[in-house]
């Protein structure tokens, strides 16, 4: 078992129970207490106290000699499963848009006030920043955070963008509240963002909110395009179908496994809720 010194709030006992727990493997399935005391570098009697404990509770169960973990050990790794799973379930559904589309595509959720990237698929390079999973940029100015700025309640966009840094990073950049808030209400109505060449000049991007089974939004999927080969419309017109029936597709996946956990998967360790 690891040794050295350990910070005052460590509890020893739950570090050893835990061992005990680990000393079952695929080679060890069956053990007996001597077995597991060795492996444990624990006398019998305090193996046997944490074996007895553990039957008690459910995760092991004995023949009086042989003691094996049961099935209910899955609920230990339950919550981390649970929570590990909408950057690896939008996955698979942003390769097949790239292959559709030829472009590239990310899935982002919103953490603070910058929008951050927890699955990406690229294909070439358009911005001059490098993009990959935990980039970030702030909400407001992108389309993936403008889908999901939308969708919050009023008096929370007003605080958001009164706090926003609306510093113009290109000629195109709404830099003023009142302006930023109508263009929210209008992809809050029409269900989709397009910004055009207001983050990078040359760049346009579209996005989608994602929703969970209860309809909230809880991330976006964007598909960057360079502007000087993708007008407005032609983004609308030949991008924007593929990318709602993408994300219909990722919304129904979510579904089945939230009905199936319980819990909307999160996005990605390390980022916050979208409020």
């Amino acid at each position: 078992m690891p040794a050295g010194p350990r910070e005052p709030h460590f509890v020893r006992s739950f570090e050893r129970g835990l061992a005990v727990i680990r000393a079952f493997d695929a080679e060890h399935p069956s053990l007996t207490l001597s077995e597991v005391a060795r492996t444990c570098e624990m006398t019998r009697a305090a193996a046997r106290r944490f074996l007895l404990t553990l039957v008690d509770l459910g995760y092991v169960r004995s023949d009086g000699r042989l003691f094996r973990l049961t099935p209910r050990v899955l609920e230990l790794g339950y919550s981390f499963l649970a929570g590990f799973s909408l950057s690896d379930l939008a996955q698979p559904h942003l390769e097949q848009l790239v292959a559709q589309v030829g472009e590239s595509s990310s899935l982002c959720v919103l953490d603070g006030d910058d929008i951050v990237y927890v699955a990406r698929v690229p294909t070439r390079r358009i911005m001059t920043a490098a993009i990959t999973v935990g980039t970030r940029f702030p909400a407001h100015v992108t389309s993936v955070g403008r889908v999901v700025l939308a969708h919050l309640p009023d008096e929370e966009i007003d605080a958001r963008l009164a706090r926003a840094d609306l510093r113009a990073l290109t000629a195109r950049t709404i830099v003023a509240a009142e302006p930023l808030k109508a263009e929210l209400r209008r992809v809050r109505r029409q269900g989709y963002a397009i910004v055009d060449q207001e983050l990078e000049e040359g760049l346009r991007s579209v996005a989608v909110p994602v929703r969970d089974r209860d309809g909230e939004v809880v991330a976006a999927v964007n598909i960057p395009v360079a502007a000087g080969r993708n007008s407005v419309e032609s983004v609308r017109r030949d991008l924007l179908p593929h990318l709602l029936a993408t994300v219909a597709r990722i919304e129904a996946d979510l579904g089945v496994a939230t009905t199936a956990t319980g819990r909307a998967p999160a996005a990605a360790p390390g980022t916050g809720t979208h409020r």
